[in-house]
């Protein structure tokens, strides 16, 4: 249930194809390349358990990065390439990083960071030249091909953002498994999914975050192959499931819409019958895309509700979906629990906030505060979201924690900027909310009361969206901008964004 495994008995199967290029990884090359960066990493005194961090976009060695690290027992956070050097240096230096590996395409940010994290002792640029960091390609080769003695698996500790704006690391317990044994999400998917050795497996989104990554890994752990989208394109979807004659996708609803609106001609264009499973998730998806893409692909779609911090999964069929029209499906790890404000359990069809028992546990690194607020006093845990369970036991999301914004599958909470904006001297007052989006989702959306209400318009709207991305990495930021002479506040100070956030809402006919 590693690459190793299945290099002994397959070499020459891909393990990787680059969707851009063609590229071609062998199982051999990537144990191999994985066994040297293990190495690298122990070189470096580098035990099980430490930590390192990567920043790096969907290149050919982004898997290697991570098999390395776990081939050698680390906890291994991939951080978003679309981050500000402000906010990559905040995780490099939260996870306790002792090894940050960056690339070319990154440069910029991992560059500007080095000041800011000095907890780390080594530094390793992909594909070119930075000053401080040294060449990964000539560290990894200086090393053996072997295999470490003695191996145990390593694992992720990836960034949930909070409610407080700052992301926090969702660490488990290191468990000290044997390197063949298989994941969690691996387990799913190889008793749910149909994964197995025959599988060609795309992987449209981005590694850094938890279902790419943790999905591939899961691929390979089964043995079949991972076509990497370098980025996400409709199109480019379609002709690689044709050119690859791929089986197995995992996608968030906004892909889906993409896929929709396309013209008719150019979805007939390619064949698309190779296709045995689709999985989505990351958001709610609206009925109507999804009524369409189960027509288009038949009842090979999937869906499931979980979080980076694995703490329960809650899944549904195409059958079941089509039987309960919006439903994300019913819970498959132990029960699940509908609660009110005073934790007490809700009848069903009301909602409240949902918790799991599970015997699955997480903690939020450093910071002991937040992990005590996902827990129930009877030891559940909760995500923060709130839902519905009806009467057959599924479950409808139908509220956000805090507020937290799903914008074509990405979690931003909007605090941040909120943080950002109230610190600017042209306003006095701000808010930041989701808004109904077409092609998202979600848009982020900020109502800001000026100092001088004679300066709003158009001007300082798109002042205040540059000085927010000069913070904050763009998909965090309002894409517009509204005035308001006053926000509503309560005389304590707590603003009752909820009255905000319903204008917007309720034209769309929908509160989610």
């Amino acid at each position: 249930m590693y690459p190793g495994l299945h290099a002994a008995t397959a070499p020459d199967r891909p393990a990787i194809v680059m969707g851009g290029t063609g590229e071609t990884i062998t199982y051999a090359q990537l144990d191999e390349r994985a066994n040297r960066l293990s190495h690298l990493f122990r070189s470096l005194g580098l035990q099980p358990g430490d930590h390192v961090a990567m920043c790096v976009e969907n290149n050919p060695r982004v898997l290697e990065l991570a098999w390395g690290a776990h081939y050698a027992g680390l906890i291994y956070t991939f951080a978003s390439t679309r981050l500000t050097a402000e906010e990559l240096a905040y995780i490099v230096d939260d996870c306790d990083a002792r090894v940050f590996i960056a690339s070319a395409y990154t440069a910029e940010q991992a560059g500007a960071i080095t000041a800011a994290t000095p907890k780390v002792e080594a530094r390793f640029v992909l594909d070119g030249d930075l000053a401080g960091f040294e060449r990964y390609e000539d560290a990894v080769a200086a090393q053996p091909a072997t295999a470490l003695e003695d191996r145990l698996a390593g694992t992720d500790m990836l960034y949930s953002s909070g409610t407080t704006g700052k992301p926090k690391g969702v660490a488990t317990a290191l468990a000290s498994a044997p390197l063949d044994a298989a994941t969690s999400v691996t387990v799913l998917a190889m008793g749910l999914l149909g994964f197995d050795d025959h599988i060609r497996y795309l992987s449209p989104a981005p590694m850094y975050h938890a279902a790419p990554l943790r999905f591939s890994m899961s691929a390979h752990q089964a043995g079949g192959t991972v076509v990497v989208m370098e980025r996400f394109d409709p199109e480019q979807a379609l002709a690689l499931i044709e050119q690859y004659k791929i089986t197995h996708s995992q996608w968030v609803p906004t892909m889906f819409i993409r896929l929709l609106k396309l013209p008719q001609a150019v979805r007939d264009r390619y064949d698309v019958s190779s296709m045995e499973m689709i999985v989505h998730a990351a958001a709610p998806c609206p009925i109507p895309a999804k009524e369409q893409i189960i027509a288009w692909f038949g009842p090979i779609v999937h869906e499931y509700y979980a979080g980076t911090e694995g703490n329960g999964f809650v899944y549904c069929t195409s059958e079941d979906w089509l039987a309960h029209p919006g439903t994300v499906g019913r819970s498959i790890l132990g029960p699940m629990h509908i609660c009110d404000d005073e934790g007490e359990e809700v009848p069903t069809g009301v909602p409240g906030t949902i918790y799991f028992e599970s015997a699955s546990q997480f903690v939020y690194h450093n910071d002991p505060e937040k992990t005590a607020e996902t827990r129930h006093p009877q030891g559940w845990s909760t995500l923060g979201d709130v839902g519905r369970v009806d009467e057959d036991g599924f479950l409808y999301l139908t509220d956000r924690q805090a507020y937290m914004i799903i914008t074509g599958g990405v979690n931003v909470y909007p605090q941040e900027a909120e943080n950002i904006l109230a610190m600017h001297p042209a306003v006095a007052d701000a808010a930041v909310f989701g808004v109904p989006d077409d092609d998202f989702g979600e848009a982020v959306k900020a109502v800001v009361q000026p100092v001088d209400p004679a300066a709003a318009g158009p001007e300082l709207a798109a002042e205040l969206i540059a000085h927010c991305r000069e913070h904050l990495a763009d998909v965090k930021c309002p894409r517009t901008i509204d005035f308001r002479d006053e926000l509503p506040r309560h005389p304590t100070g707590k603003l009752y964004k909820r009255l905000l956030k319903d204008e917007y809402w309720e034209a769309s006919g929908r509160s989610i």
